[in-house]
């Protein structure tokens, strides 16, 4: 399976004088970024400077967008049309593109957020909406997604897709992911992290909830940057991936290197 994987976490996730996560030491792990745009969270201060630290340091750029959801963190069904989402979207990526070119970097790839995330993943028509959104804006951009709609949509409109693997989060024997709040949604355990990200990168495959294991060829692995030991999970993910020989690449390199 792959030898080179990218590493991801979202970042950029605060809002005005509330910030969430480490995400200074974070930048010190990853090496790419979805950087939220102002809907889920994220504002002109936070946006620039974490554009800034990613393209000082050769962190790949990605935009985060999301429903337009500031109280509820992107993670509630809004009930949009098709053409909310693409020009919702639209605005979101657009908006980090203007900061990406004023600190000399471009926008790499586009990973929804939240409930916007898990729709494009089953719904069509908002997954259509969201690739032509991105295909409009730049045909080169890569869409980060899990196997499904969304993934289906982009391909098919000639957008490349980098398939993530979410690896703190349960995976159900269909590819979708334990719903929050409800068993087995989220494991904490440093040592059992480092075991899946290093299967992701090495065999293709990932355990399941119920004790099955699914194949998965994933191109990023995503860290999620929100909990109280997450920056010593990612650094003890990124050290077990280089200890298993795995090199770590942003993602655009990664499908470069891969051909795909």
């Amino acid at each position: 399976m792959t030898a080179t994987i990218d590493l991801v976490a979202d970042l950029g996730e605060g809002f005005g004088a509330w910030r969430m996560g480490d995400d200074d030491a974070l930048l010190e792990i990853v090496t790419s970024a979805n950087i939220a745009c102002g809907f889920h969270a994220g504002d002109p201060e936070i946006m620039d400077a974490t554009v800034a630290t990613c393209s000082a340091r050769g962190i790949g750029v990605g935009a985060h967008p999301s429903f337009p959801d500031l109280v509820g963190f992107g993670r509630r069904d809004l009930s949009l049309s098709p053409n909310q989402v693409r020009t919702d979207v639209l605005y979101q990526v657009g908006a980090l593109t203007a900061f990406a070119e004023a600190h000399g970097t471009t926008v790499r790839h586009v990973a929804p957020h939240g409930r916007l995330g898990n729709l494009v993943g089953v719904r069509p028509d908002y997954a259509a909406a969201t690739a032509e959104a991105i295909h409009g804006i730049d045909p080169g951009l890569i869409v980060v997604a899990q196997d499904g709609a969304m993934a289906d949509a982009a391909r098919a409109i000639g957008l490349q897709v980098g398939i993530v693997a979410i690896i703190d989060r349960g995976y159900l024997p269909d590819g979708t992911l334990v719903r929050r709040g409800e068993p087995g949604d989220l494991i904490r355990d440093p040592e059992v992290l480092v075991a899946r990200a290093v299967r992701v990168a090495a065999e293709g495959k990932i355990d399941t909830v119920d004790g099955g294991i699914l194949p998965i060829e994933a191109h990023s692995i995503l860290l999620h940057g929100d909990s109280a030991d997450a920056v010593a999970s990612a650094r003890a993910i990124r050290a077990g991936l280089l200890d298993a020989g795995v090199q770590l690449a942003p993602l655009a390199e990664v499908l470069t290197e891969g051909g795909r």
